[in-house]
C-alpha cells in the first residue's frame, strides 16, 4: 500500500490532506494549552480558597483550632493546598512535554512538507515541458506532411499539363522534393521527441512521483504517530500525579477520622468552666402560721448599721426587686461559708433552721460594695485594652486558674532560657580565664549581670503569679462538694470580703424574721439601693447622629462594626477615652473610635426617650 502507486494522480488532494493534518496537530496543541491554563487557574483558585479559610494570626480563630474538628478542617485546607500544587505540576508537565515538543515538531513538519511538494511540482513542470515539446514537434510534422502532399499534387498537375513549360515542371518537381524532405525531417524529429517524452513520462509516474509521494506518506504517518504519542503523554501526565493526589485525599480522610467529639466536649468544659458550684434548693418559708420572728443579726438594719429609718417600698423599685432576673446581668454569687449550717444542701443544726429567702438577699447586699457598675465593668473589660487585671481577677475561678497557670509556665520557660544563657556565658568566661588570648573575661561581666538581673526579675514575677495561683486553688471547691451557692459571675471577689461575709453568716443564730413588716421594709431598702446600680442598664436615648468616616471592624467585645458613610445614632459622647457609644438598632449597639466618626449632637433630643 503506497500513495505513489495508488494515488499517482492525486497530487492536489494529497497537498490538501497533509495541510489538514498539520491543522489538526495545531488544534491539539491549542487544546493542551487551554487545558494547562485551566489547571493553573484551578490551582490558583484552590490556593486562594485554602488561604481564605486559614486562621488569621493573633486572632480569636487561632483559639478555635485547638478542637479536633477545627484541626481536621485545617488539615483539609493544607491538603487542598498540596492538591492545588499537583494541578500546577500537571500544567507544567503538559507545557514542557507536549506543547513545546509538538510546536517544534509542527515547524519541522511544515518545512518537510514544503520541500516534498516543491519536488513534486518541479517534476510536474518538467513533464509538462516535455509534453509541450512533443505537441509542437507533432504539429510541425503534421504541417510538413500536408505541405509535401500539396507540393506533390501541384507537380503532378504541372507535369500533366502540355501547355506548361519544361522549366516550370522542373521547378514544381524540385519544390515537391523539398517539401517531402522537410516532412521526413519533421517525422524524425517528432519520433525522437516522442521517444524521449515516453521515457520521461515513465520515470515521472513510476519513479519520481512514487518517491515523492512515499516521502509525503511517511511524513503523514509520523505526524499521526506523534499525535498518538502526545495523547498518551497527556494521560500519563495526569496518571503521574494520581498517587500524590490520592495521598492528599487520604490525608483528608485521616484528618476526618482523627476528630474526637469527646475530646472537643472536654475542651469546651475547660474553656468555659467557671469553677462555681450550681445553686442549691430555695427553702420554703411558711407564712401560713402567724408567729413572732426575731429580727436576725443579718437583717439589713443590723448588718448595714446605718441607723437610718426604713423607707417605704416605692412603686419604681418594685419592679427591680430581683436584679438577677434582668437579662444578661447576673449578680455575683454569695460568698462561701465554712459553717455546715451555711451549706444549702449540707447537714442542718437542729437549733438553727435553714436561712430564708430574705436572708440570702441580705447576703447579696453585704457583698454589694464589691460589685462594680455593670455598665462600666463591661466597658472596661471590652474596650480598655491593656486594662485587664494582672491577676486575672475579672475571670471566674477556673478560668483564672488556667490563665495563671499558663502565665506561670511562660515565665518558667523564659527563666529557663535566661538560665541557659547564663550558664553559657559562665562557661565562656571560664574559657577566657584559662585562655586569655581568646578574649577578655571582664567583657562578659556586664552581660552576666544583666542576665542574672533578668533571672531574678522573672523569679519574683513567677512567685507572684504562683501565689495568686495558690490562692485560687485554695478557693476552688473539691469535686462533688457544694461548698457555696452561686447565682452568676463573681467579679472582683477578694479573700477578705469572703471571710467577712462567712463570719457574718455564721454569727446569725437564726435565719428567720419575727415580723412580716420587718422583712418587707428591708426588701424596700434593698430595691431602692439597687435602683442606682441598674438604672444605667436601661436603653439610653439618642442624643444625636454620626456618620462613619472610615470602615471599622469591631472585633473586640463591646465594639460594633461600621461601614464608611453609614449613619448611626449617638447614645453616649466620648468621655475622654477616645470611644463613642452608638446604636444601629434596638439590640445592636457598641463603641467605635471617636476619630472614625463625625458626630452631630442634637440638644433638643438629649434625654428624649426615642429608641432606635
Amino acid at each position: 500500500m503506497s500513495w505513489g502507486t495508488e494515488l499517482w494522480d492525486q497530487f492536489d488532494n494529497l497537498e490538501k490532506h497533509t495541510q489538514w493534518g498539520i491543522d489538526i496537530l495545531e488544534k491539539y496543541i491549542k487544546f493542551v494549552k487551554e487545558r494547562t491554563e485551566i489547571e493553573l487557574s484551578y490551582a490558583k483558585q484552590l490556593r486562594n480558597l485554602s488561604k481564605k479559610y486559614q486562621p488569621k494570626k493573633n486572632s480569636k480563630e487561632e483559639e478555635e483550632y485547638r478542637y479536633t474538628s477545627c484541626k481536621a478542617f485545617l488539615s483539609t485546607l493544607n491538603e487542598m493546598n498540596d492538591y492545588a500544587g499537583q494541578h500546577e505540576v500537571i500544567s507544567e508537565n503538559m507545557t514542557a512535554q507536549i506543547m513545546v515538543d509538538l510546536a517544534r515538531y509542527v515547524q519541522e513538519l511544515k518545512q518537510e512538507r514544503k520541500s516534498n511538494f516543491h519536488d513534486g511540482r518541479k517534476a510536474q513542470q518538467h513533464i509538462e515541458t516535455c509534453w509541450k515539446q512533443l505537441e509542437a514537434s507533432k504539429r510541425r510534422f503534421e504541417r510538413d506532411c500536408k505541405e509535401a502532399d500539396r507540393a506533390q499534387q501541384y507537380f503532378e498537375k504541372m507535369d500533366a499539363d502540355i501547355n506548361v513549360t519544361k522549366a516550370d515542371v522542373e521547378k514544381a518537381r524540385q519544390q515537391a522534393q523539398l517539401r517531402h524532405q522537410m516532412a521526413e525531417d519533421s517525422k524524425a524529429d517528432y519520433s525522437s521527441i516522442l521517444q524521449k517524452f515516453n521515457q520521461e513520462q515513465h520515470e515521472y509516474y513510476h519513479t519520481h512521483i512514487p518517491n515523492i509521494f512515499q516521502k509525503i506518506q511517511e511524513m503523514e504517518e509520523r505526524r499521526i504517530l506523534r499525535l498518538g504519542e502526545s495523547m498518551k503523554m497527556y494521560a500519563e501526565v495526569d496518571r503521574q500525579v494520581i498517587p500524590i493526589i490520592g495521598k492528599c485525599l487520604d490525608g483528608i480522610v485521616k484528618a476526618a477520622e482523627s476528630i474526637d467529639q469527646k475530646n472537643d466536649s472536654q475542651l469546651v468544659i475547660e474553656a468555659f468552666k467557671s469553677g462555681f458550684e450550681p445553686p442549691g434548693d430555695i427553702d420554703f418559708e411558711d407564712y401560713s402560721q402567724p408567729m413572732q420572728r426575731a429580727v436576725s443579726d443579718h437583717s439589713l438594719s443590723s448588718s448595714r448599721g446605718d441607723g437610718k429609718p426604713e423607707p417605704k417600698f416605692g412603686g419604681r423599685s418594685k419592679g427591680k426587686l430581683w436584679p438577677f432576673i434582668k437579662k444578661n446581668k447576673p449578680p455575683p454569687p454569695p460568698p462561701a461559708s465554712a459553717s455546715p449550717s451555711a451549706l444549702p444542701n449540707g447537714p442542718q443544726s437542729p437549733k438553727q433552721p435553714k436561712e430564708p429567702l430574705s436572708h440570702r438577699f441580705n447576703e447579696f447586699m453585704i457583698s454589694k460594695p464589691k460589685i462594680h457598675c455593670f455598665r462600666s465593668l463591661k466597658r472596661g473589660l471590652s474596650l480598655k485594652l491593656g486594662a485587664t487585671p494582672e491577676d486575672f481577677s475579672n475571670l471566674p475561678p477556673e478560668q483564672r486558674r488556667k490563665k495563671l497557670q499558663q502565665k506561670v509556665d511562660e515565665l518558667n520557660k523564659e527563666m529557663q532560657k535566661e538560665v541557659d544563657q547564663r550558664d553559657a556565658i559562665t562557661k565562656m568566661k571560664d574559657v577566657y580565664l584559662r585562655n586569655p588570648q581568646m578574649g577578655d573575661p571582664a567583657s562578659l561581666d556586664h552581660k552576666l549581670a544583666e542576665v542574672s538581673h533578668n533571672i531574678e526579675k522573672l523569679r519574683l514575677e513567677a512567685q507572684k503569679f504562683e501565689a495568686w495561683l495558690a490562692e485560687v486553688e485554695g478557693r476552688l471547691p473539691a469535686r462533688g462538694d457544694q461548698a457555696r451557692r452561686q447565682s452568676g459571675l463573681y467579679d472582683g471577689q477578694s479573700a477578705p470580703a469572703v471571710n467577712n461575709c462567712a463570719q457574718d453568716r455564721e454569727s446569725s443564730p437564726d435565719g428567720s424574721y419575727t415580723e412580716e413588716q420587718s422583712q418587707e421594709s428591708e426588701v424596700k431598702v434593698l430595691a431602692a439601693d439597687f435602683d442606682d446600680e441598674f438604672d444605667d442598664e436601661e436603653p439610653l436615648p439618642a442624643i444625636g447622629t454620626c456618620k462613619a468616616l472610615y470602615t471599622f471592624e469591631g472585633q473586640n467585645e463591646g465594639t460594633i462594626s461600621v461601614a464608611e458613610g453609614e449613619t448611626l445614632y449617638v447614645i453616649e459622647e466620648d468621655k475622654g477615652d477616645g470611644w463613642t457609644r452608638i446604636r444601629r438598632s434596638e439590640d445592636e449597639e457598641g463603641y467605635v473610635p471617636t476619630s472614625y466618626v463625625e458626630v452631630y449632637l442634637d440638644k433638643n433630643a438629649k434625654g428624649a426617650k426615642t429608641y432606635i
